[in-house]
């Protein structure tokens, strides 16, 4: 062979190995640009996430904490309702004791009044006007 299809030959596969290094090379850097934008597409997602998730956080914490306040307002209601019914219940206990008191001071002052049905009525007893008597009925 001559010398100068042997130097072609070489120049040939010397420009082949360079194009298909570069063609690698080119090929490696699209890759890896593609790798770079799919990676900052992913930090960028995160941070969207990231963003969604503390807002999620912080809905939900508003939330629970108004939850708390009303459950501590209605406590402090039923409380409140508890407290005056037991005081309320004080006082009426107070006006039995002190209409028992009454109606034993009537009868020692004059037995015959005091058993008169309409001047002694039990609790929770009420005139009835529709009776001809006028009698007390219970309720």
């Amino acid at each position: 062979m001559q010398t100068w299809v042997v130097v072609l030959i070489v120049v040939v596969a010397v420009i082949v190995i360079l194009a298909v290094a570069l063609a690698l090379s080119k090929r490696s850097r699209v890759a890896q640009v593609r790798k770079r934008e799919q990676a900052r597409q992913h930090l960028e997602e995160a941070h969207l996430r990231g963003a969604r998730a503390e807002q999620e956080q912080a809905l939900a914490e508003e939330q629970a904490a108004r939850a708390r306040r009303e459950r501590a307002e209605v406590q402090e209601r039923t409380a409140l309702a508890e407290q005056e019914a037991r005081e309320r219940a004080n006082r009426a206990g107070e006006e039995h004791a002190a209409a028992q008191e009454l109606r034993a001071k009537a009868e020692k002052l004059a037995p015959d009044v005091a058993s008169d049905r309409h001047l002694h009525r039990e609790p929770g007893e009420t005139l009835d006007p529709d009776r001809p008597d006028g009698g007390a009925t219970r309720r």
